[in-house]
């Protein structure tokens, strides 16, 4: 996977995203900014991205993005229900009507027998609460997780607005 796979994803997000005339949030952890920058390199991309927040720190996530700290002490900074209270914290913070969150483990190191490094968690929702979560284990480098999951994000974007039924967008 290459740089102009991930411009292709991202201008697929944009286009499905200016059909239905809706805004694009991203909150990220693991990949520092890489979905962001995937995004804004497009031209025009500001018609359907309205912000990014970029948390890496466990408390960047309650601060930015009202992650709970009960929900961050009881299943950790890289889960599922993490990233959908991410998705929230981005809406909510936002003018966007759908965001999408990525927080993992990219590695070398911070892996342990439950949560290995590759391990990757995404949610992705709409302002009406249409959501879904997903964790995926990816292999290879620090550089191929984040840019896997970068993929897995827009991916994921296209995916939850391919969904939408044409009467409800």
């Amino acid at each position: 996977m290459d740089d102009l796979m991930l411009e292709d994803l991202a201008r697929q997000a944009g286009l499905l995203l200016s059909e239905q005339g809706l805004m694009l949030a991203t909150a990220e952890s693991c990949t520092g900014g890489w979905l962001g920058q995937t995004i804004t390199a497009i031209a025009g991309s500001s018609a359907w991205y309205d912000r990014g927040f970029i948390t890496y720190s466990v408390i960047s996530k309650h601060e930015m993005l009202g992650v709970s700290e009960a929900t961050l002490e009881e299943y950790g900074a890289v889960s599922e229900e993490v990233a959908s209270e991410m998705t929230a914290g981005a809406i909510g913070r936002s003018h966007a009507q759908v965001a999408v969150s990525i927080t993992g483990i990219a590695g070398p190191d911070g892996g342990t027998a439950k949560k290995p490094v590759g391990m990757v968690s995404f949610a992705w929702m709409m302002k009406d609460g249409l959501a879904r979560t997903e964790t995926r284990y990816f292999s290879g480098g620090r550089e191929e997780i984040r840019r896997q999951s970068v993929a897995g994000a827009l991916q994921g974007v296209i995916d939850l607005l391919n969904s939408i039924p044409p009467e409800v967008a």
